[in-house]
């Protein structure tokens, strides 16, 4: 069995083949599911996961990831949105904004949804309700990384990364490798991991 990790980032499923090596394959799938409107990082996550299952078919293991931006003092805008945020304000805009604020501390987060065909037949079995993708048997593990949001520094990385501060240093002024050892994702791949490998 592979785990399909529906993404078209490469660096996504580069960083998730590191968790995961000698546990399972990792394939990258493109495939674009519907993003439903949501406060809840899982609500979406879990979502995707179960309608890109549904659409590609088999018993593979189906892996999808939703990620934000909270900011503290912005009542954790954008959050959920944050990808739209970047696309239309931009990511020196919401540091003008949170500039304003006394309170600049902020965390990223990331939540997982996995779900292959053993998972859903077991929970059908155990429950007929449905309403809640979740409660179908998606799993969903969470990562998340404090940090301060700062003026923009460093040419690395990709999104709010350049007003992100982690002890000191924004996360794109760090290496890859250095990103990825504290990473809002890579916490989240370390819990599914240890999961998986315990199924």
């Amino acid at each position: 069995m592979a785990i399909q990790f529906v993404t078209g980032n490469e660096g996504k499923v580069r960083e998730a083949r590191e968790y995961l090596e000698g546990v399972e394959p990792v394939e990258q799938v493109a495939f674009d599911y519907t993003e439903i409107q949501s406060d809840d990082l899982g609500e979406i996550a879990a979502h995707g996961a179960l309608e890109a299952f549904e659409e590609l078919g088999g018993e593979d293991g189906v892996l999808v990831d939703d990620a934000g931006l909270f900011v503290d003092a912005l009542g954790g805008f954008p959050g959920p949105y944050s990808a739209y945020v970047e696309d239309t304000v931009g990511v020196e805009r919401l540091w003008r904004l949170a500039s304003e604020e006394e309170n600049r501390r902020a965390h990223f987060r990331t939540v997982l949804a996995y779900v292959d065909g053993e998972l859903l037949r077991t929970a059908e079995r155990s429950s007929r309700d449905g309403s809640d993708p979740r409660e179908l048997g998606v799993q969903t593990f969470e990562g998340s990384v404090a940090g301060t949001l700062v003026a923009p520094r460093g040419e690395g990385g990709f999104g709010y990364d350049p007003i992100f501060e982690y002890n000191g240093t924004t996360m794109a002024e760090m290496s890859t490798e250095e990103k990825n050892a504290i990473s809002h994702r890579g916490r989240a791949l370390a819990a599914f991991a240890d999961w998986y490998a315990d199924r």
